[in-house]
């Protein structure tokens, strides 16, 4: 079985892109205990201001700009408003 999207969207207001990319695995890894794979971007000319994502081998951890830090998942509902009021406060994205 693969992994069901459940979720994309990609926006561009003026030179700032957000895309958001959201699956349902078959199974929980280690990783990814919660059973979902996600990115979630923004960025600016293609440089990235935020990202958060969770890639095999690193967990759950978000981006902004360079710097990279682990990121507490709780809840999609959680995540998604994370990142959305990353994007607002650090790029001026309006939703």
């Amino acid at each position: 079985m693969e992994a069901k999207q459940l979720f994309r969207y990609k926006g561009v207001q003026g030179d700032l892109t957000i895309e958001m990319a959201l699956w349902q695995l078959p199974i929980r890894t280690i990783d990814r205990l919660h059973g979902f794979k996600y990115r979630l971007y923004c960025g600016r000319r293609g440089e990235c201001v935020v990202r958060y994502d969770n890639e095999t081998g690193k967990g759950d951890h978000r981006h902004y700009g360079d710097l990279e830090e682990p990121y507490g998942f709780e809840s999609l509902e959680k995540l998604i408003s994370d990142f959305r009021s990353d994007c607002a406060r650090l790029a001026g994205w309006r939703w």
